[in-house]
């Protein structure tokens, strides 16, 4: 008996020719991406929800910690959206460094907010998720949705598998995170599905200050600068 002809069945030609062409697309978003990154050094990213309100405590503490980290002298980059994402562009654009938005195009939830000094925008996630990682020293991660999960579970995926180099991963709130870490502690680590030296990637905080002490202690047998073997895998990413 003969298989079903329309299984498998390859797309019609003009729809490969589409994906074919959307390879430049995607070419575009890195070319523009690394070039107008490339001066942005050191940069912290910081993550967390859209749907933060302005007068919630989450969204005045994120700005609170872009503005010290700006002041501090580390450009401060984020996803470019309301919540979360605006509090960190608004507190690094009063500081001194500049206020970063790696904007992404979304059927709904996403408007680019105002306190951008550099804004990129990208139609692709994982491109603009290598933008996230390739030019950070640090990552923020405030409480948030599946989103800031996903960036959360990339970052400490690259870092323990050694595809980009060990930077400081810091959750604030404990009372959000507590939860998941604890999870991790007992359910991932006792089914032996990560080592509990893993754990050690992550650091929990709840005031601004201490998490750009942390950041800077992070970096105080060192510079600032990617060594020439990070540089390498940074070149692999």
């Amino acid at each position: 008996m003969g298989k079903n002809k329309a299984y498998g069945e390859r797309p019609q030609q003009s729809q490969l020719s589409r994906e074919s062409w959307k390879v430049f697309q995607i070419m575009a978003e890195f070319v523009e991406g690394f070039e107008r990154l490339s001066g942005i050094w050191p940069a912290v990213s910081i993550f967390g929800s859209a749907r933060v309100s302005r007068d919630s405590a989450d969204y005045q503490k994120a700005e609170q910690i872009a503005y010290l980290l700006s002041e501090s002298g580390f450009a401060v980059v984020s996803g470019g959206g309301p919540g979360i994402m605006e509090a960190a562009n608004k507190g690094g654009y009063r500081g001194r460094a500049p206020s970063v938005g790696l904007n992404i195009e979304l059927p709904k939830e996403q408007k680019p907010n105002e306190y951008q000094d550099v804004s990129l925008h990208f139609r692709h996630f994982f491109s603009r998720k290598v933008m996230f990682v390739k030019h950070a020293s640090a990552y923020v991660v405030m409480p948030g949705g599946f989103g800031t999960l996903d960036e959360f579970a990339e970052i400490l995926t690259l870092i323990q598998t050694g595809k980009t180099r060990r930077i400081p991963v810091i959750l604030v709130n404990g009372q959000f995170w507590g939860g998941l870490l604890e999870w991790m502690r007992t359910t991932m680590c006792g089914n032996g599905t990560i080592s509990p030296g893993d754990l050690e990637l992550v650091q929990l905080c709840e005031e601004p200050q201490e998490v750009v002490d942390a950041i800077f202690a992070h970096y105080e047998t060192r510079g600032f600068e990617p060594s020439i073997s990070e540089q390498e895998i940074l070149l692999e990413l």
